[in-house]
């Protein structure tokens, strides 16, 4: 049966894409999504001076949009990215959000316009670009990439080493792979959420948690809404954010290629097919233009959510909706964005652990599944290359221009996937004289 079939239900799937949860688990299965992706979307507004409520409610906003463009196929959450924060830092200082907003719209443009131009040449041109041999270990490197953050997280109170810290990342993480493996049913679906809490529970026994800013915040709270157009007149055009954002646009379209390629795997679909590529970067693009009308940060797809259904193999896109629709709700909610914002960082940290190296054993998966030769030179050099730049962070910086690493190891891999031949001439095929000539035929 054809995956992306309507028909089609992945075996593997506890709720597959089309499926709804019961309205009595709904809510706990989208406030894991929440509680997941939570701290790093705050982070980025606090990052560069932005109301954490408005990049809280675009993130909602954006994920819903996406989620009806690409035709509720894609259990894809979007949120606050972090490969602007230099450029929006330099742009607050000077000419404001008004600057942030034309970037961010920018690279909601540079977006639309990569997708039409995917809608008319198609995206047979992926399975040829990324075979196996260049997917898995793309995979294993958006996972391992953001090792260094977790582990920060874990271990570091502002710029010191903190034993406590560390402990309580070692509890929430074991707490986690715990409930995962010996509880059944609902209760093992948020083992996540668990986890969390109970790491919370740890940190406020401790005294890590500060309850002043949810005292001192009202219940009902609007965000500090920066609407173009209504709190602002454009008076200018601003260049220099317009080429400062666009080009980094590239980069998260990298990443979003990655995460694609998560959920292809975790789900059995092929999005890039079904909706279709061109679908899912008009989403994301659509998103951020969004989020600039709103005042917010420029979006992304998030790898922690796709961690969460890796773990609990939920693939739900109405349970992402959940997590969507609560996300804009709580950026009117004072008290309950607070609260979550007292989430520590040890607990986010141990969290992390998890669901980062779940992605990466996603990729391991690929490599497996797909029988991977590794004795073979070729395939040998790509996956090398691609891990050592990507886990490295070997970016390319031009004037305030920066490629991620992840986004260098995908482009380098592309091209040695294209370039090299199946066999390198040093390879002795006298033994295998069968598999010499079988490839010669299939060239």
């Amino acid at each position: 049966m054809d995956p992306n079939s309507k028909d089609y239900r992945n075996p593997d799937a506890v709720l597959d894409v089309y499926e709804k949860p019961p309205l009595s688990t709904w809510a706990f299965l989208s406030l894991q999504h929440l509680f997941s992706m939570f701290g790093a979307t705050v982070l980025v507004p606090l990052l560069v001076g932005l109301d954490p409520s408005i990049a809280l409610f675009s993130s909602g906003v954006g994920t819903i949009i996406h989620i009806l463009i690409t035709h509720r196929k894609i259990p894809a959450y979007m949120s606050s990215s972090f490969s602007f924060i230099v450029p929006m830092v330099a742009l607050m200082k000077t000419v404001g959000y008004a600057g942030v907003a034309q970037g961010t719209i920018a690279v909601g443009c540079v977006y639309l316009i990569v997708s039409l131009i995917v809608g008319f040449v198609g995206s047979d041109w992926i399975d040829k670009a990324l075979p196996p041999i260049v997917v898995g270990p793309i995979v294993i490197v958006i996972g391992m990439s953001v090792a260094g953050s977790a582990a920060n997280n874990a271990m570091m109170n502002g710029s010191h080493y903190d034993l406590k810290y560390f402990g309580v990342a070692m509890f929430t993480l074991f707490l986690t792979v715990l409930l995962n493996m010996y509880l059944r049913g609902f209760w093992s679906n948020i083992a996540i959420l668990l986890g969390i809490v109970g790491g919370y529970i740890l940190s406020v026994a401790l005294g890590i948690v500060d309850f002043s800013k949810v005292i001192s915040t009202p219940w009902l709270k609007l965000p500090a809404f920066d609407l173009m157009f209504v709190n602002y007149m454009p008076k200018q055009i601003y260049w220099g954010a317009i080429l400062s954002f666009a080009p980094i646009a590239f980069v998260t379209m990298a990443e979003h290629l990655g995460h694609i390629m998560v959920l292809d795997e975790l789900t059995h679909r092929d999005f890039f097919k079904d909706p279709g590529l061109h679908k899912t970067l008009a989403g994301d693009g659509t998103a951020s233009i969004v989020a600039a009308f709103l005042g917010g940060p420029p979006i992304t797809s998030y790898g922690e959510n796709i961690g969460v259904m890796a773990v609990n193999k939920i693939f739900s896109v109405y349970v992402v909706m959940g997590a969507a629709v609560f996300a804009a709700l709580f950026g009117f909610v004072g008290k309950l964005s607070a609260l979550i914002q007292t989430v520590p960082g040890p607990v986010i940290g141990g969290i992390s652990f998890v669901l980062f190296g779940v992605i990466s054993s996603s990729g391991l998966r690929i490599l497996v599944d797909n029988k991977v030769d590794f004795n073979e030179k070729r395939n040998l050099m790509i996956a090398s290359v691609i891990l050592v730049i990507g886990i490295g962070n070997a970016y390319l910086q031009i004037g305030t221009f920066q490629f991620t690493g992840v986004g260098v190891a995908t482009v380098v891999g592309i091209i040695l996937n294209l370039i090299l031949p199946k066999y390198a001439l040093s390879e002795n095929w006298d033994d295998d004289k069968d598999k010499w000539e079988k490839d010669k035929k299939t060239k």
